[in-house]
């Protein structure tokens, strides 16, 4: 396993926000990140099971692992 499946460099949680924002949350974090970065988000929010998977394509990430345990959303994403 490869360490952006295994340790994120930076957490996001958004648990309790529903769209839009934990997409903006998302997009403040990632303009403090470098490329080759990894993020994780939390979140509790269905919409995010679209949302997030649409702002890794439309900006040129890549969503590394997608999870979820009860209502509670899990995503790591390799920023592009």
């Amino acid at each position: 396993m490869n360490n952006a499946a295994t340790h994120p460099d930076e957490t996001l949680d958004t648990r309790g926000l529903y769209c839009p924002e934990p997409i903006m949350l998302m997009h403040n974090k990632v303009r403090d990140m470098t490329a080759g970065n990894t993020l994780e988000v939390i979140a509790t929010d269905p919409a995010t099971t679209r949302d997030i998977p649409k702002f890794c394509s439309f900006l040129g990430h890549q969503l590394v692992e997608q999870s979820q345990d009860g209502d509670e959303y899990r995503y790591r994403i390799l920023l592009g």
